[in-house]
């Protein structure tokens, strides 16, 4: 179900859930935090709603997406204006999901337009999707979330935004290019147990646009302490690891567009394991998973830029 409220307020669309939940029997008890998703156009709010839809099978949430920019009105119609709509149902998975076009001053104070939106006694969640701020934390709503989760994917200039989220890393700050190499740091653990010591160098090719090369990079380096570099592909992911280990050489490869991997050691048998490229929704789970800090994560950023990134 879709609620459209035109020329609104957050006060009215606070009042407008509290109806909504009344007369549809449901609760806001088993809404685990609320999320807030700072979108960039009406192509990105509704990428982002269908990937917290997904996410919310393991996190019911109260969703609240900011389109930061939204299409223009009618002639008429007011430059300082706010228009809403509230999701339930199964436009909502299983949470509840507010859209706000906030229009010239009333988007002038994002903090105070969602404030009489948050539930109770929740953790907050702020994302960015579709541009990244240089510094989360200091953003007016990245100072009222524990947890701060970016995407500068659809941001552009991965390298540059790295070299400022680095700097300005605070803990609770985490990005989506970190999620979605948690596949390829499993795969890595488990066929190099027992041979960490013997690794002398690491190469990862993929496409440099991308951070998740440069986070696999600075992730290695931090955890092995041995010189992790890079090289481009046209593949949009990553595309192979090769490791040096002296008398020995693992190489794992995974073409474009497959969703398995050939695992290549130095005298062994070639063997295959499954390895698919992770959807947003998947990422964004695995980061709602945990709200502290994520040291592994601050650890690999600051490596990462300190290699070249």
């Amino acid at each position: 179900m879709r609620i459209h409220l035109k020329q609104t307020t957050s006060s009215k669309i606070a009042a407008e859930l509290v109806r909504v939940r009344e007369e549809g029997g449901v609760v806001a008890l088993g809404r685990v935090l609320t999320l807030i998703v700072m979108a960039h156009g009406q192509d990105h709010a509704e990428n982002a709603i269908a990937a917290t839809n997904e996410a919310s099978r393991e996190h019911p949430s109260r969703v609240i997406v900011v389109d930061t920019n939204p299409p223009p009105l009618p002639d008429g119609g007011s430059p300082d204006s706010l228009d809403a709509e509230i999701r339930v149902g199964a436009d909502a998975g299983a949470s509840e999901v507010v859209l706000l076009r906030p229009r010239g001053r009333a988007g002038a104070e994002l903090d105070t337009l969602v404030s009489p939106l948050l539930l109770p006694d929740t953790p907050i969640v702020a994302v960015w999707v579709g541009t990244t701020p240089e510094n989360p934390s200091g953003e007016p709503v990245g100072r009222m979330a524990s947890r701060r989760i970016t995407d500068i994917i659809g941001a552009g200039r991965a390298r540059e935004s790295l070299r400022h989220l680095a700097a300005n890393y605070r803990a609770g700050d985490t990005d989506l290019a970190w999620a979605r190499i948690t596949l390829w740091r499993a795969l890595l653990a488990s066929v190099l147990d027992g041979k960490t010591d013997r690794v002398r160098s690491v190469v990862i090719e993929g496409d440099l646009s991308r951070p998740s090369v440069d986070l696999m990079a600075g992730w290695l380096r931090a955890t092995l302490g041995v010189p992790a570099s890079t090289l481009h592909s046209d593949a949009p992911h990553i595309e192979s690891i090769r490791v040096d280990l002296g008398e020995e050489e693992l190489f794992i490869h995974r073409p474009q567009g497959a969703t398995s991997a050939t695992i290549h050691w130095t005298g062994h048998r070639v063997q295959t394991t499954s390895l698919p490229v992770r959807q947003v929704s998947d990422c964004l789970m695995e980061d709602l998973r945990r709200l502290d800090a994520d040291e592994v994560y601050a650890r690999a950023l600051a490596a990462a830029v300190q290699g070249g990134a």
